[in-house]
């Protein structure tokens, strides 16, 4: 959209989370708003958000537009903006980020942990999700079964799934093979459950999933499970890479 453009301040202030119309409502009509240092009382007043200099209590809040988070997804939480019955991941997020109207790109099955990216920037969404960029995925599993090297091999061409589809070939890395393995997998899609049916196709079942990399973006090993951050600058500009 760029910058050249104006908003109603209420909607300015609303964005950038400091309460629902009504309550800003009454916070511009108290007198605690200025605009360019002059008192405001009129919310639907329109305010050049990247210009003008606007300061609540004395204090000035820079807008922006988009939100961009990096979250270490837990299980038993759905990949969404909202469900009706169970805990969806905006509910993880504080109120001044919530307030950017955050979604999930992508998604991640409830018992999956690892990374997630939110975000309120539609187009870079769309771009990360199509199907023609092939952004690379990356996942530590635990397997049910032995992983062996003819299972790298199938990977690597592409496993044919139980419903008929073949899948794009990804990369199968062993960390340890046993009764119960440990490796890591990449794919380059995004189909239902993909890497639980791959393993399934190869008679052998995924019994622990993690993301850890989406394209140039990389999971903090520092984020506790639930706990997020906005990306870096730079982990933006990995992810804009990408999508190019």
């Amino acid at each position: 959209m760029g910058e050249n453009y104006r908003l109603r301040l209420d909607k300015v202030l609303a964005h950038l989370g400091f309460g629902s119309r009504k309550e800003i409502k009454g916070i511009v009509r108290s007198g605690q708003v200025s605009v360019n240092s002059i008192v405001v009382k009129t919310p639907d007043m329109h305010v050049w958000p990247y210009r003008d200099v606007i300061e609540v209590d004395g204090n000035q809040v820079v807008y922006r537009e988009y939100v961009y988070i990096m979250m270490n997804k837990p299980k038993g939480v759905l990949s969404a903006t909202e469900d009706a019955f169970g805990k969806v991941v905006v509910d993880l997020l504080k109120p001044e980020h919530r307030a950017f109207e955050p979604f999930p790109v992508g998604r991640l099955d409830k018992d999956t942990e690892g990374l997630l990216l939110l975000t309120n920037d539609g187009k870079l969404a769309h771009k990360l999700l199509s199907p023609k960029k092939h952004v690379p995925k990356t996942y530590f599993a635990k397997i049910e079964g032995e992983v062996t090297n003819d299972d790298c091999v199938a990977f690597s061409k592409g496993i044919v799934l139980e419903d008929g589809y073949k899948t794009l070939p990804g990369e199968l890395r062993t960390i340890k093979s046993g009764s119960e393995s440990e490796v890591e997998v990449t794919i380059y899609e995004g189909k239902f459950h993909q890497i639980k049916r791959m393993f399934i196709a190869l008679g052998k079942r995924v019994i622990y999933l993690k993301r850890l990399s989406m394209g140039g973006l990389v999971l903090d090993s520092q984020l506790d499970y639930g706990n997020y951050r906005e990306l870096t600058d730079k982990e933006l500009e990995q992810v804009l890479a990408v999508t190019e």
